[in-house]
């Protein structure tokens, strides 16, 4: 397991700490243009824009979250699950660089040592759940919209973006009380993912975040780099 040989927990963000892509985004234009062709294209681009914006004006990444999930509104859960599905095989098999190889190997690593592997993400359930079984976690932490009667309404409850990565991972420590979060690992790419990555004692920068790193090497957890 650990140097201590005690059983830990690995935490990892998904897109751009495990992917190179940002699932969400890529899923959309994704199904949009597999359904709809050329409108979807513009589809996408109009959404996108309004994204961007809503970026650029300091929108948080929770409530852009909740605008990206509001496009689903009584869409099928099944036939989004089935285009995720293919989605995933697509890029899986095809996309040149779809992981990120010194993630991917690390959480192998952990795996074969005897850790448990959580992926925490801001995604939804039908782009994570291939993902994790394909990299074999055992669990996924991640913003699950609202379906009722097998179609999606457009609203979430809570993202798991930032505050939201905190709160799902201290629930899934407190339900392993054999676990000690400072032998635990975690994984992030972006500022938004300090919340998880404070609460374990092997915090790890996948990228060039600056702002996270330093935000990380003020804390008295060790660091280090992938």
């Amino acid at each position: 397991m650990t140097d201590t040989d005690r059983p830990y927990v690995v935490f990892s963000d998904v897109d751009e700490t495990l992917i190179t892509v940002k699932s969400m985004f890529d899923f959309l234009h994704y199904q949009l243009v597999r359904r709809q062709g050329t409108a979807g294209e513009e589809e996408y681009e109009r959404i996108m824009a309004v994204i961007r914006a809503r970026s650029a004006d300091g929108t948080p990444r929770a409530d852009i979250n909740r605008f990206y999930y509001s496009h689903y509104t009584d869409e099928s859960a099944e036939t989004i699950a089935a285009l995720a599905d293919d989605w995933f095989a697509e890029r899986s098999s095809s996309t040149r660089g779809f992981y990120i190889d010194s993630t991917r190997e690390a959480l192998r690593a952990h795996r074969a040592a005897g850790a448990s592997v959580v992926l925490v993400s801001g995604s939804f359930p039908p782009l994570l759940e291939p993902l994790a079984r394909e990299v074999g976690a055992d669990a996924v932490l991640c913003t699950r919209p609202r379906i009722v009667a097998g179609r999606y309404t457009g609203e979430v409850d809570t993202p798991v973006i930032g505050e939201g990565k905190r709160a799902a991972v201290l629930r899934q420590l407190a339900a392993r009380p054999d676990v000690d979060p400072r032998d635990c690992h975690a994984y992030g790419d972006h500022i938004s993912d300090l919340p998880m990555l404070e609460l374990v004692g092997h915090p790890v920068v996948v990228g060039d975040d600056s702002e996270l790193r330093e935000a990380l090497a003020q804390l008295s957890t060790s660091v280090r780099t992938a």
